[in-house]
């Protein structure tokens, strides 16, 4: 049931279902002239996350102009992940990772409920994006339910939601390798010399190929790249398949160019099929699947291995 952005934000700023601030709390918190920080210390009901901006060394962030767009675990929220995961991720040593699981929460600009109902997600400070959907219960933010929305901040905005969520963690070449459908485009990169690359900072964005893919290779092509006196050529072929920064599928659409790592383009379309989803296509390649988050970057899954001419 598609409701109404009026009808929607109502029935979510009067508390919704789930994990809510009372309403006493919800009223203070509703001030603007408190910046995010201050109004989540005033609601009462978000102690854990004050906690956690504290350890994280994010409070000056979030109390300077922004705007931001918070949402917002509540301390009930918090209670729901297992109490030593909790308490590790408050500790020294774990700050790095308490930090992007934080800024996966945030996200620049202030987007009220009426913005996030004609979007389908949003980029975060983390650099990975929340996706948005509409449900009969409500507005989902990656399968959290928003359960309070649009309080108001000097310096932002802040919903509220029931569930923690939580980004990817692992890089681009750990993600492939989880997957276990990308043996070989591992050990073509292994071979490459380039896994050390796709580990860095990036962001990176990469078109990558499944073993099914690889395989319709001509008989004997994978072989003969993977020999040392090939790695050249192999790293070239592999770098076509990487563009730098974060693309998704919605920018990949249509008919875009692309420059490639190994320095030559990508051209993209969108294929229209009668009584199929449209097909993206990269360089004759099919995707078959987009935008699976990594920590340091984007990947689309391909049926073809590209190669420049």
């Amino acid at each position: 049931m598609i409701l109404s952005t009026a009808l929607l934000s109502s029935a979510l700023l009067l508390g919704g279902t789930g994990d809510t601030c009372s309403s006493q709390s919800t009223a203070a918190a509703v001030s603007s002239d408190k910046n995010i920080v201050e109004t989540a210390v005033a609601a009462g009901s978000f102690k854990t996350l004050a906690a956690a901006l504290e350890a994280g060394d994010l409070v000056g962030a979030l109390q300077g102009d922004g705007p931001f767009t918070v949402f917002a675990p509540t301390d009930a929220t918090f209670a729901k992940l297992p109490e030593a995961q909790l308490a590790s991720l408050l500790q020294p040593e774990n700050k790095g990772l308490l930090q992007a699981i934080l800024t996966y929460h945030v996200a620049a600009g202030k987007l009220e409920a009426k913005d996030v109902l004609g979007l389908t997600g949003a980029a975060t400070l983390n650099g990975q994006r929340v996706a948005f959907s509409t449900t009969d219960a409500g507005v989902m933010v990656n399968g959290a339910t928003v359960v309070t929305a649009d309080i108001q901040c000097s310096n932002g905005v802040i919903h509220v939601i029931d569930s923690v969520i939580l980004p990817n963690t692992m890089d681009i070449v750990e993600t492939a390798v989880e997957a276990g459908a990308f043996k070989t485009l591992a050990t073509a990169l292994k071979a490459a010399s380039l896994i050390e690359a796709l580990q860095g900072d990036g962001p990176f964005t990469v078109f990558a190929p499944t073993d099914e893919a690889f395989a319709k290779l001509p008989a004997g092509t994978v072989e003969n790249l993977l020999k040392p006196e090939n790695r050249e050529t192999l790293a070239a072929i592999l770098k076509f398949h990487v563009i730098p920064g974060r693309v998704y599928a919605d920018t990949v659409a249509g008919g875009h160019e692309f420059e490639t790592l190994e320095g030559r383009k990508l051209t993209s379309k969108t294929v229209k099929t009668r009584n199929m989803p449209d097909q993206v296509m990269i360089n004759g390649a099919r995707v078959v699947k987009a935008d699976i988050e990594t920590s340091n970057g984007v990947i689309h899954v391909i049926d073809t291995v590209m190669l420049p001419e």
